[in-house]
């Protein structure tokens, strides 16, 4: 393969790999509405029946914490994207 070749697909592969990271970063939208919702439902819980308010409380942390993983797995796939990819060394090898 040619140096232009390899430096054309090496691009692709990180510009592909920039944008399944930028795509993975959407799905932090999900948790945080999910979590708003949560929270506000807990208040209104509490509102109504203050006596409660230990029980809804823990619930509510719980399902937060449930819906923060989806967050978190697709933090982990877009900085493994972005940051463990063998290409960087490969590209700045082409430069030098």
């Amino acid at each position: 393969m040619t140096e232009d070749m390899q430096l054309l697909s090496s691009a692709i592969v990180l510009g592909a790999s920039a944008l399944g990271a930028g795509t993975a970063m959407i799905a932090g939208l999900g948790p945080g509405i999910g979590e708003g919702i949560c929270a506000s439902k807990a208040v209104e819980a509490i509102g109504r029946q203050p006596e409660a308010s230990g029980a809804v409380t823990r619930t509510m942390i719980i399902g937060d914490a449930l819906a923060e993983t989806t967050g978190l797995y697709a933090l982990v796939i877009a900085l493994l994207l972005l940051y463990a990819n063998p290409l960087f060394s490969n590209l700045t090898a082409l430069f030098k």
